[in-house]
């Protein structure tokens, strides 16, 4: 997959999202301890960990499904406090989740526009303005690199890969300041992957969509994104750029026993220590 004509994430691209101290519990199970994560205008963000470690409530917090029990969130340098995915979706960030929320007997370009479809008016009727939305669909998909045989086929028979993109797109398509993805490349094989890879790859070469994309394949995460958070038991253990650091020394982090006090020694050439 060529990165070559990729620019790279100037100093100065603005921070759009902060999210300080973010705590949450449920009852007696602590699923975050004290995360703070920021995201800048065009970054694609890559946060990873192993299941359990806090990744889906952090982004259902930033979604608006749950509401944390400490912490603040800053968008756009306003702080904010999500009562609802609606909130979140009316400060420009959209999430697409692993079940895509598509309807399988429809078509691609109905989905497309699902819930804000066009109309037009004959004799006085207002029908699905069927022939707009089909050529915006094919329009749009071709802006952004995703190759549909036609819009016209109903999403069942698409590869898993190219649902993943046209749930992409559709969200793409209400120009949201964050996107988020939810382990877009799982149960994907190669071919799919690379799909759903250009995607966002895409996405990374016109910087004008955030993105923040939980993935478990370290090598995915240096082909795509620009930096990494790796979170452990609820805590964000390593902040780093993909291009000062590296899939081994990744690996080499995880092996060490996680949690700072490890990932400080890792950092510093020491060992986790004897068994």
């Amino acid at each position: 997959m060529n990165t070559d004509d990729i620019p790279a994430l100037g100093p100065d691209a603005p921070v759009i999202l902060e999210m300080s101290h973010i705590s949450k519990s449920f009852g007696a199970i602590t699923a975050l301890v004290d995360v703070s994560i920021k995201l800048r205008q065009g970054e694609v963000l890559a946060l990873v960990g192993d299941n359990g470690a806090g990744k889906s409530t952090l982004i259902k917090i930033l979604s608006g499904f749950h509401q944390p029990d400490t912490g603040t969130i800053v968008s756009r340098g306003r702080e904010v406090r999500f009562g609802s995915p609606r909130d979140a979706r009316a400060h420009g960030i959209q999430t697409v989740y692993q079940d895509l929320a598509l309807i399988g007997d429809l078509s691609v370009y109905h989905n497309m526009f699902l819930g804000r479809e066009y109309h037009k008016r004959i004799l006085g009727l207002k029908l699905l303005d069927n022939g707009k939305m089909r050529e915006l669909a094919q329009t749009y998909l071709k802006t952004l690199g995703i190759s549909i045989p036609s819009v016209d086929s109903t999403v069942d028979l698409l590869s898993g890969g190219q649902r993943q993109c046209v749930a992409v797109a559709r969200s793409i398509y209400s120009s949201p300041t964050i996107l988020v993805l939810d382990e877009p490349l799982a149960a994907l094989g190669v071919r799919e992957s690379a799909h759903v890879l250009g995607l966002i790859q895409n996405l990374r070469r016109q910087r004008a969509v955030s993105v923040i994309l939980i993935v478990h394949n370290y090598n995915q995460v240096f082909e795509a994104c620009d930096r990494i958070n790796f979170l452990h038991s609820g805590e964000i253990v390593l902040d780093a750029s993909t291009s000062q650091t590296s899939e081994e020394e990744l690996i080499r982090i995880v092996k060490s026993g996680l949690g700072r006090t490890a990932i400080a020694a890792a950092a510093a050439g020491a060992g986790p220590g004897p068994a």
